[in-house]
């Protein structure tokens, strides 16, 4: 039976390593799913399932961020029986972190590496730059905005019901990420790669020396083309530009 915490749509039974990828705003597991068809060699792919969606639709969604911060750590801990590395987007950027940080605190097993993608760097603190969407936003102007970046499957789309759910945990993302702090000394020591838009507007210019401060290990900044959720290929594609996963699996 699939797992409904981890969900590895593809497993891989001689895997070397896994890419465990954790939520943004309004996303799912099943934002990621795709990405089996790009996984190299000897790399499965993992995605972290939120309570109150998908499979875990039945339990109550996470009250702020460090409620999910740690039903997160509980998740990803329970896929590191191989070594992983932790991909996170937008508000999943500032997730893998403080996942890795609060994993590497409590003295493993780590990460492998982090990627942070589309995130600005957390020691600056909430501010409005990240608040978008916003939680004063309708239903129809969340709506709007889950079509444009292609976050909702034609089946949802269709159902009155299902796009009805689809903002309520939309709502319930933003009142999370909305509650968000820095930890105070906050740091990885696994390898930090951060992932921007050239076009995102959402990115502050000074991004990269902000994280890097926060990396007390190997650190590196890539741009790609596009805005916050990049160009459509670069998306379907973006394992490929995972600095860790284009070594061979050992």
């Amino acid at each position: 039976m699939q797992d409904t915490i981890v969900v590895r749509p593809q497993p891989v039974p001689d895997a070397a390593r896994r890419l465990v990828c954790l939520g943004f705003c309004g996303g799912g597991a099943g934002s990621y799913l795709a990405w089996t068809e790009v996984m190299p060699p000897g790399t499965e792919l993992a995605a972290v399932c939120y309570p109150g969606r998908e499979g875990r639709f039945a339990e109550d969604c996470a009250q702020d961020w460090d409620e999910l911060a740690e039903d997160a750590v509980t998740a990803v801990l329970s896929a590191a029986g191989l070594p992983y590395v932790l991909f996170g987007h937008s508000m999943g950027g500032w997730m893998a972190f403080d996942v890795a940080a609060r994993i590497e605190e409590r003295g493993g097993p780590a990460p492998a590496a982090v990627v942070v993608s589309s995130a600005n760097a957390p020691s600056r603190g909430l501010t409005p730059q990240d608040m978008f969407p916003a939680q004063h936003q309708s239903d129809d102007e969340l709506m709007a905005w889950m079509r444009e970046f292609g976050l909702l499957p034609g089946h949802v789309l269709g159902d009155p019901d299902l796009c009805e759910i689809a903002v309520e945990l939309m709502r319930a993302d933003l009142r999370v990420r909305d509650s968000f702090y820095h930890r105070a000394g906050a740091a990885v020591r696994a390898p930090l790669q951060v992932l921007t838009g050239a076009a995102d507007e959402v990115i502050d210019p000074r991004t990269a020396r902000q994280w890097r401060k926060l990396a007390a290990g190997p650190f590196r900044h890539d741009e790609l083309p596009g805005g916050h959720f990049y160009t459509p290929e670069v998306w379907r594609t973006l394992p490929s530009r995972i600095a860790a996963l284009g070594t061979p699996a050992a």
